[in-house]
């Protein structure tokens, strides 16, 4: 009658050590979360001040020279703020060289440092060194066909 009782037991426990087992080797084979969401969109227009009211009149944006901030709170802590930023820029800025397109994207991200050096292995372009303002960290990358992607490590991380 004990081997019955003790059968059920050998097996939950093996069952559930190869779960811990499996779950922790799982954890530690993940890559670092590099983007965590957007930070800005900017692209190229003739008039950006045009574009500005525009925005302003028609779509409510509060816009400054600089453009619009969209402020929002993470879904996983209410208390921690975010900003995404919306910016036209002139049409002939060399801003987004040496990308030829008309937009760049800005990305959030946690360890800008930390993904430079991952990114550098992984043979991705680099296009300039990683800046520091008082609102964060940033450097410019190129994706496959050549658009220039700021990645931001905000200060409010």
């Amino acid at each position: 009658m004990k081997k019955i009782v003790l059968l059920p037991i050998v097996i939950a426990a093996s069952f559930l050590s190869g779960f811990k087992v499996n779950t922790i080797i799982i954890n530690n084979n993940q890559k670092m979360k590099k983007v965590t969401g957007i930070g800005g969109l900017f692209f190229k227009c003739k008039d950006p001040k045009a574009i500005n009211e525009w925005y302003k009149f028609h779509l409510g944006f509060d816009t400054t020279p600089y453009g619009a901030s969209f402020e929002w709170r993470e879904a996983g802590d209410c208390k921690k703020k975010g900003l995404t930023q919306w910016n036209p820029f002139p049409e002939n800025t060399k801003y987004f060289a040496p990308s030829t397109k008309d937009f760049m994207i800005n990305y959030r991200v946690d360890d800008l440092e930390r993904l430079v050096e991952e990114l550098r292995k992984e043979n991705v372009t680099i296009v300039d060194k990683i800046e520091t303002f008082a609102y964060g960290k940033f450097v410019h990358i190129l994706d496959l066909e050549g658009n220039k992607i700021q990645l931001w490590e905000p200060k409010d991380q």
